[in-house]
């Protein structure tokens, strides 16, 4: 069975009603991304943080994926599918994907300010006061600006083993994730769904100025006769 890797990005959710930092210029919310998605913003204004990932949360149970979401999931029928991506939201496993790996953190998880490793399932607000085990302050489990990225060696593993590649809604302008491309096989096929590409076509890049929705059809007629 064919390995598709599938990228996907904020453009990948826009459809589902989850905004972008590029719908609004560089702030996420009416926030400067660095308030409250930085080390040094949780230490200024926790509660800030934590108010703000509790709205992103409570929005999320508001949407549902989108049939770009369902598509994918489907093509787990035909092709070995992974997914590395950049969102934090769980809509790609609500549409039934089965191997998803989250660069980025996940919005429905919560992990401890003393050990990143202790991370636990959480679906409720997060409030100051609230503790990890070992009796510390838990935290949104979000890789934020200036933090590492635990899965990007996992992602590079799975990139490494594709026999295509497919991109979806990211602006590959956010590292390491952007890099990942430049993992797969020389001459693997590559697709870069995007209305706004941050790239043109080429010999191995072909690119679908479409929404998500939109270009994942056009991509299917593509990969039937690609494989």
């Amino acid at each position: 069975m064919k390995h598709l890797v599938v990228l996907t990005g904020a453009g990948m959710s826009a459809e589902s009603g989850i905004k972008t930092f590029r719908d609004a210029d560089g702030l996420w919310e009416g926030h400067d991304v660095m308030e409250v998605a930085s080390p040094e913003g949780f230490r200024a204004n926790p509660e800030l943080v934590l108010d703000f990932y509790n709205q992103r949360r409570r929005q999320l149970f508001e949407v549902m994926p989108n049939t770009a979401h369902f598509a994918l999931a489907e093509l787990e029928k035909d092709y070995h599918v992974s997914i590395i991506t950049q969102n934090v939201d769980d809509l790609h496993e609500r549409a039934g994907s089965t191997k998803v790996i989250h660069l980025h953190g996940e919005l429905l998880k919560a992990r401890s300010t003393y050990d990143d490793t202790d991370i636990i399932d959480w679906t409720k607000d997060i409030v100051m006061g609230d503790k990890c085990k070992r009796g510390h302050q838990i935290r949104p489990h979000i890789v934020w600006f200036g933090e590492a990225v635990p899965m990007i060696d996992p992602a590079i593993s799975i990139c490494d083993t594709a026999d295509v590649l497919l991109i979806i809604g990211t602006s590959l302008q956010v590292y390491p994730a952007a890099s990942l491309m430049h993992y797969a096989p020389t001459n693997t096929p590559t697709f870069y769904i995007d209305p706004r590409p941050a790239v043109s076509s080429s010999e191995n890049i072909n690119v679908i100025a479409e929404s998500a929705t939109q270009g994942i059809e056009i991509f299917k007629q593509n990969l039937k006769s690609l494989l």
